[in-house]
């Protein structure tokens, strides 16, 4: 422990630019992994699904379900 003291001592009077710099690399390579953000994001990336589902498209073997979303087959939903 001493010897690194004394190295960050002997930057700190040759050098203090490039050990700041160096300080502020490091906290920024070490931020991202003591962020609560970074927890929350993996939560939300787990929660969410991979595949959603696609409506039905009618290979010829459905006569209930419609070609085309548009197409007016199947029950009428409008108000008698």
């Amino acid at each position: 422990m001493a010897g690194i003291g004394a190295f960050l001592k002997n930057a700190w009077n040759k050098e203090p630019v490039i050990l700041v710099s160096c300080g502020i690399g490091l906290i920024g390579m070490a931020l991202p992994l003591i962020s609560p953000l970074t927890k929350y994001t993996g939560q939300i990336n787990a929660a969410t699904p991979f595949t959603y589902p696609v409506p039905v498209r009618d290979d010829g073997n459905m006569p209930d379900v419609p070609a085309h979303p548009r197409e007016p087959q199947g029950n009428n939903l409008e108000w008698t």
